[in-house]
């Protein structure tokens, strides 16, 4: 069984407006990635996922193709975190 990751992201670039957490949330829950997607008043968007390891690699790499024309970078914000376990699914915030 693999190991259950945290990751911290921060999306930079046209990402707000554009159906980048709708398009990143219906990507997470196909591949059963937990956690949150949100705006933040700077203009970014940031996600904190739960998984498996490979499953949050096939997530961002899932986004790049499909937003990558939005996206200016993507910062890991932290790899370090502890899992929380907390989440159930994967939502949207506001």
């Amino acid at each position: 069984m693999e190991k259950i990751q945290r990751i911290h992201l921060i999306y930079k670039g046209r990402v707000q407006g554009v159906g980048f957490r709708f398009t990143f949330r219906a990507a997470a829950a196909e591949l059963g990635v937990k956690g949150y997607v949100r705006n933040l008043p700077d203009g970014t968007v940031e996600a904190v996922c739960e998984g498996p390891g490979g499953k949050i690699d096939l997530l961002k790499n899932s986004i790049s193709g499909k937003m990558g024309e939005y996206i200016g970078s993507c910062e890991v914000y932290s790899m370090e975190e502890e899992v929380s376990g907390k989440f159930r699914d994967f939502r949207i915030l506001t």
